[in-house]
């Protein structure tokens, strides 16, 4: 029976510290097999091995039935700086096209090796489905080979976003659509990579086809999208560096919920909704509708939005960031492409006033304002770029031990 002073065993404080648990957690782990704890000699309580605490430290897919953390070769936030599987997704927005990053992050392939293979046979291009004619795209190919439609998957995601109430947003119509969608692919339970980034390429461009407004032919994902988002003339490359910059973001609240119904083997219609489900979330899929509405107060006088924000005692919307410190990269990229727009000009009276600096919700809100987008496009955006993410952390999930989510509970209710 060891000492309380033996330094080959940890106290129960001393173990709930270094796993970063409650005492409570601690005595479960006992009770799962997770941990072994002996009898401490001399005095009440319990101790524990050290090396098998460290060894329980140490884990985490292996864990039997417990995630405590994910790992993943996906994104990394690090410095202030993005990165896409090590490359910076900065420089991916403005030297890479949207088809090559989202094949960086499905399948690990680098820009410079996507290849450029025909569109597949029976696709269309999801700015052509109406017309029902193949158009041979931009990107090489490239493009319409991730992002081609066929005419009937485009028509039922129309007739499924007509259902919901006029004024709806235009997420209530993707989820909607997403749903619908799901039930009608006949394969949608192949979970094999080939098959499940077909399925969200093709899912993403009939999304963006069957959204309210023009067709447009012959331009890239931003391109189609801007004619569904405002009348102003076109600038794809600004909506194509949105798609790029808010692709992923690691671990967010969304991406949790959509690798946990992975887990599940849910196939990617249903992760997809997953992900939407959370994302419909005032605290995560709402800020760039909030950091517009404070945008839209600013612009007219900038100090009295930021007075009467201030005043109100809540956070300033579009301002700072959990994460990242003093910049976040992403906004970096969207305000430098509105270059001298007034609306830029107000951002920047705003920031030399606060401690803190613009996140990607206020740089959304800018270029919602500078190109008079209509007010929900910036969640629209948000939920249609992180698709792309949302695909590439199931394809991880599809390939880690399933059903993994299993948290551990400690009942606190009134015992019999």
């Amino acid at each position: 029976m060891p000492s309380e002073g033996d330094e080959n065993y940890l106290t129960t404080a001393e173990v709930a510290r270094r796993l970063q648990v409650k005492p409570a957690t601690v005595y479960a782990y006992v009770s799962r097999g997770l941990l072994t704890s002996v009898r401490a000699r001399g005095r009440r309580g319990s101790l524990f091995p050290a090396a098998d605490v460290e060894r329980l430290a140490a884990r985490s897919v292996e864990h039997s039935g417990v995630v405590e953390r994910i790992e993943s070769e996906l994104t990394l936030l690090q410095d202030d700086n993005l990165y896409y599987r090590g490359h910076s997704a900065q420089s991916l927005a403005t030297t890479a096209t949207l088809p090559q990053v989202a094949t960086l992050l499905w399948t690990g392939r680098p820009p410079t090796d996507a290849p450029n293979p025909p569109t597949p046979a029976g696709a269309v291009a999801s700015d052509t489905a109406g017309a029902g004619v193949a158009s041979p795209g931009v990107v090489g190919g490239v493009e319409m080979d991730l992002f081609g439609v066929e005419r009937a998957g485009v028509e039922l995601a129309r007739a499924a976003m007509e259902v919901v109430p006029t004024g709806a947003r235009l997420t209530d119509r993707l989820r909607v659509a997403v749903a619908v969608l799901g039930a009608a692919d006949p394969l949608r339970f192949d979970l094999s990579a080939a098959s499940v980034t077909a399925a969200a390429g093709r899912l993403i461009g009939t999304l963006v086809a069957a959204l309210p407004g023009p067709i447009v032919t012959r331009t890239t994902l931003g391109g189609k999208l801007w004619p569904k988002l405002t009348d102003a003339e076109p600038r794809p490359e600004v909506l194509d560096a949105a798609l790029i910059l808010l692709a992923d973001h690691g671990l967010a609240v969304s991406t949790i919920a959509a690798r946990v119904a992975a887990s599940a083997r849910a196939n990617l219609y249903a992760v997809i909704s997953a992900g939407l489900g959370a994302l419909d979330g005032q605290y995560h899929g709402a800020a760039p509708t909030l950091a517009y509405e404070f945008l839209d107060r600013a612009k007219h006088d900038p100090m009295k939005a930021l007075s009467d924000q201030l005043r109100s005692g809540e956070p300033i919307p579009g301002f700072g960031h959990r994460i990242y410190q003093h910049r976040d990269p992403r906004a970096d990229v969207l305000l430098e492409l509105l270059g001298d727009h007034p609306i830029v000009s107000t951002i920047h009276a705003i920031a030399e006033r606060t401690p803190t600096f613009p996140n990607s919700d206020l740089a959304i809100a800018a270029v919602m304002h500078a190109y008079n987008f209509r007010p929900d496009a910036g969640d629209a955006l948000f939920a249609l770029a992180r698709m792309i993410g949302w695909t590439a952390h199931a394809l991880e999930e599809y390939a880690a031990p399933a059903l993994r989510f299993r948290t551990l509970g400690i009942y606190t209710g009134q015992t019999t």
